[in-house]
Formats: C-alpha cells, sequence, structure tokens
C-alpha cells in the first residue's frame, strides 16, 4: 500500500493519561470535595457521642462516587449547551475527547449507584435514601428538567447540595438530626448568593444559549438585589443552625461572623450589579461554606472538651 507523502500522518490515539484527567474533569473534584465536605459537616453535627472512622470513611467514599456520578451525567446531558457555550465549550465531550459519549452517563449511572447501594448497605438505608435525594435532584430536577425552563432551577436545584448534611445525619446516628436539617437548610440558602454572583458575572454567555440562570435574565439590577435578599436570609438560617445544634458560643460566634461579611461585601449589589462586587461576593462564598463546615467540626470537639450548646 502506497502513502501519498504530502497527506498528513494520522492522527495518533490520546494517551491513557490524557484521557483518564478528561474523566477526572467531567467528575467535578471541586464540588465532589465540597459534597463530602457537607456530609462530614453534617455527620458532626448530629454530635455523635464517638466518631467511628470505618463509618465515616463510607460516608466520604460513597458520597464521593455519588457526586462524581450525578456531575458526569450532568455534562453529558448539558453537551449541546457546553458545545455553545464560550465558558464550556473546551470540555471533554465538546471538543470530542471521549467517544462515544454515551459512556460519560454510563459510567455516571454505575458512579451514582455505587454510592447509593453502598451507604445503603454499609451504612443505613436512611443515608443511602439521602444520597438517593441529592442525586435525583441534581441529575433529574435541575439538570434535566428545570435548568432550561426556569429561573427558579438554581434555587430548587440547590436541594442537591444540602441533601449530604442530611446523609451525614443519618450516617451519624441513623437520623436526621434538627442540626443536620438546619444545615441543610443553610447549605440550601447559600446556593442562590454563591451561583447568582457567578451568573451575574457569565450572564452573557448564559444568555447566549437561552438559559435562565438569573432570577430575570433581562434585568441584572434586579437580580442583583436579589442576591442581597438571598445572602441576608444566610443569617436567620445561621441563627437557627445555633439554636439547632448544639452549637457552642465560639462556634455560634464565627458562623454569624462569616454570614454578616457575606451581607457586607454583596450589599452593594443593591445599588449596582457591578462586575466586580459580585466577583467578590462569588469569591467569598465558597471560603464561607468551607468555614462554616468546618465549624462544624470543631464544635464537636469543643461539646467533647466541656463547652455547652446555646
Amino acid at each position: 500500500m502506497s502513502v501519498d507523502p504530502a497527506s498528513p500522518p494520522p492522527a495518533a490515539a490520546p494517551p491513557a493519561r490524557a484521557r483518564w484527567r478528561d474523566y477526572t474533569t467531567l467528575a467535578k473534584p471541586g464540588i465532589s470535595a465540597l459534597i463530602v465536605l457537607v456530609a462530614v459537616g453534617g455527620y458532626f453535627v448530629a454530635a455523635p457521642r464517638s466518631i467511628d472512622l470505618g463509618r465515616l470513611a463510607l460516608l466520604v467514599a460513597t458520597g464521593a462516587a455519588a457526586s462524581a456520578g450525578a456531575s458526569m451525567l450532568n455534562h453529558y446531558l448539558d453537551r449541546d449547551l457546553d458545545a455553545r457555550m464560550r465558558r464550556t465549550r473546551h470540555r471533554p465531550i465538546p471538543e470530542a475527547r471521549i467517544t462515544p459519549s454515551a459512556r460519560v452517563a454510563v459510567l455516571g449511572l454505575l458512579l451514582l449507584g455505587i454510592g447509593i447501594a453502598g451507604a445503603s448497605i454499609y451504612l443505613n438505608l436512611l443515608t443511602g435514601f439521602s444520597i438517593f435525594l441529592g442525586g435525583l435532584t441534581y441529575v433529574v430536577v435541575y439538570t434535566a428538567w428545570l435548568k432550561r425552563r426556569s429561573s427558579w432551577n438554581i434555587v430548587i436545584g440547590g436541594f442537591a447540595g444540602s441533601a449530604p448534611a442530611l446523609a451525614g445525619s443519618a450516617a451519624a446516628i441513623g437520623t436526621w438530626t434538627p442540626g443536620a436539617l438546619a444545615l441543610a437548610l443553610l447549605v440550601f440558602l447559600w446556593t442562590p448568593p454563591h451561583f447568582w454572583s457567578l451568573a451575574l458575572l457569565l450572564k452573557e454567555d448564559y444568555a447566549s444559549v437561552g438559559l435562565p440562570m438569573l432570577p430575570r435574565m433581562g434585568d441584572p439590577a434586579y437580580s442583583a438585589r436579589i442576591v442581597v435578599v438571598s445572602a441576608a436570609l444566610l443569617l436567620p438560617a445561621t441563627i437557627l443552625l445555633a439554636g439547632s445544634g448544639p452549637i457552642t458560643l465560639p462556634v455560634a460566634a464565627i458562623l454569624v461572623a462569616v454570614a454578616l461579611l457575606f451581607l457586607v461585601l454583596t450589599l452593594p449589589l443593591w445599588r449596582s450589579p457591578d462586575r466586580t462586587i459580585a466577583r467578590r461576593g462569588f469569591i467569598y462564598s465558597g471560603p464561607y461554606l468551607l468555614i462554616v463546615l468546618l465549624a462544624m467540626v470543631a464544635n464537636w470537639g469543643l461539646i467533647g472538651a466541656g463547652f455547652r450548646g446555646l
């Protein structure tokens, strides 16, 4: 067989390492880590008498698997949108670095199923059910149903981030405690100001594909004020958590302080939908939730040291 010297050589197959990096990207490791931390926060706010490291490790493993699987399904279902948006067009599926893309859906379903089944079998049914609720909300309710249809998508879809707190409580003591429910509510209320701050920065990109990712896509000023209102709601949620804990006084003070700072950083958006302010609120929102979750771990230690809950 002759070869035309002018023709380009056949493209080499991508190395295995590159393919694994692509799958890792689709698993959204940053989001999965945050989901796992929410579950750990729920575990500790349930105030178990002692920490069972084996059960805690199982909670982390099953939660991470389910979160990675749900993220892969999100990427698969959004593959047409990702190909058209400037922010997402270089993801592995739009660039056809994983073909056929159905492989992503299969792996996502497998990981989600492993997470739910593993938690149900090795922890308890309520933990598995909590993880199932989170996956169902993120994949079906948010991604497949509401994301393209309603500006309420991120509000209702926010329950996906709250469910791990319930899973953590169930893994710790076998039930959903008032403190875990309050933490789940706080995470639920955190999601809109976190995401809407980002959406203010990317509103043109979302508008180009018709995604209603702000309260009013055509009215940035109104949407910016809603970000302020949603950030303000974290204060009563914090007080509810402090009263439902048991949360010690030092931790309650930290929770109120970081919630007040979130409000202070976003408050100027009431006057103007300034991109710099929106970016500042979005950047702070991640560390804010991290501090809240780490405070739940510290709170358990303080209770063990003799501090009383409020």
